[in-house]
């Protein structure tokens, strides 16, 4: 079916990220899947084609463009070519929003022309050991100093995607005492540079996928943190946090559409040059059946997350709109793959095949940015229900 959602500029930016990625991505696979992460010039080179600034004001730097399309476009473009571009999507996808909806103009001026060139790569840490998904539940503290000059921050944080690679990570702590009456209030977003006295990363957490992208467990001891690295007003994150959470689920769910059409296309191909009992794969009506269904399921669902990028660049993309599209685009890229998989046989079990890394690196699409649980209850609540 043809998409009609992107401009012609659009189209050339596709063709310079896809330049891009057989150039400077593609050759070094394997090295930094063995390595966890990108180098971090290689964020540089981001920053110096104006990807990671695409969206950033023009004052500050960037591009000045605000449709979220671009990122599709990126989106499409690495899983296309069974790539990484490491923490990019925490970096520009969640924090960029943060800085430009609740960023003081002082904080805009010191921090997003860095941010768009790649100097300053940023993370954000929400999840504690013992909280997860409860947000309203952390335990952070951040106590004002007596002089009020600056917070004194001490925690632990886990799943940090980016967490090895920040120079700065976007803190979710607790300002006020906690209030079980109301445990969404007293939270709030500090700023800490990485190179704080007291921080530090602990474990480079070894997942199943996702391995050019580094999460990591951080140490916080008796940080100092500058008030002026205060983002937003104190005790108002919990609205910040879940303000921006359409955005994100968008970006699951377009991702998860791109790894689903890059499996797609890897089955195609695969079962067309294998030959089993003197006959292509491709040959088969089994075969035939499955790809066939596999392709109506990947169309239908592109169809309804191409829709939620257009309510997304005119702010009409809802909370519950954004769950159904992650919760159906997820679940589906799942069973996708899954068939695709089967369909190289054992060679699809073999992690030098692109089947093989796209299996694992979408197992987790069902799990961060809320589990389908989650979305299913939302979803409901949107019901009435």
């Amino acid at each position: 079916m043809q998409r009609t959602i992107f401009t012609r500029e659009q189209d050339e930016f596709r063709q310079l990220v896809r330049d891009f990625i057989t150039k400077e991505v593609a050759p070094h696979r394997e090295e930094w899947d063995e390595h966890g992460r990108p180098p971090r010039e290689f964020f540089h080179k981001l920053g110096e084609l104006g990807i990671l600034g695409i969206q950033v004001p023009e004052e500050f730097g960037g591009g000045g463009e605000t449709s979220f399309k671009y990122s599709a476009i990126i989106f499409e473009e690495v899983a296309r070519a069974g790539v990484s571009f490491g923490s990019y999507t925490v970096h520009c996808c969640l924090i960029l929003p943060y800085l430009l909806e609740y960023g003081t103009p002082e904080q805009k001026r010191r921090w997003l022309p860095v941010f768009a060139s790649g100097e300053l790569m940023t993370a954000i840490a929400m999840t504690e050991p013992g909280t997860g998904s409860d947000l309203a539940n952390i335990a952070t503290t951040a106590k004002l100093s007596t002089d009020g000059t600056h917070y004194v921050v001490n925690c632990s944080k886990t799943f940090i995607t980016g967490g090895v690679t920040a120079d700065m990570i976007l803190t979710v702590c607790r300002t006020s005492p906690f209030d079980p009456d109301n445990r969404r209030h007293g939270l709030s977003i500090l700023c800490v540079p990485t190179d704080a006295d007291g921080f530090s990363v602990g474990r480079k957490l070894d997942k199943i996928g996702l391995r050019q992208q580094d999460t990591a467990e951080l140490s916080y001891t008796d940080v100092k943190v500058p008030v002026e690295n205060l983002l937003g007003e104190k005790d108002a994150a919990f609205s910040y946090l879940t303000h921006n959470l359409p955005q994100e689920r968008l970006s699951i769910a377009l991702n998860a559409v791109a790894q689903s059409e890059a499996a797609l296309r890897l089955a195609t191909d695969y079962t067309r040059e294998r030959v089993v009992f003197g006959k292509p794969v491709s040959s088969f009506q089994n075969t035939k059946f499955v790809l066939a269904e596999c392709a109506t399921e990947v169309e239908v669902a592109r169809v309804y997350v191409d829709h939620c990028l257009e309510l997304l660049d005119r702010g009409e993309l809802t909370v519950a709109d954004a769950a159904k599209a992650k919760l159906h685009a997820t679940e589906m890229a799942a069973r996708v793959i899954d068939r695709c998989l089967q369909l190289h046989g054992g060679y699809g079990y073999i992690t030098e095949y692109p089947i093989a890394r796209l299996y694992t690196d979408t197992r987790v699409s069902r799990i961060y940015g809320g589990t389908s649980e989650v979305m299913k209850t939302i979803i409901a609540r949107s019901l009435g229900l």
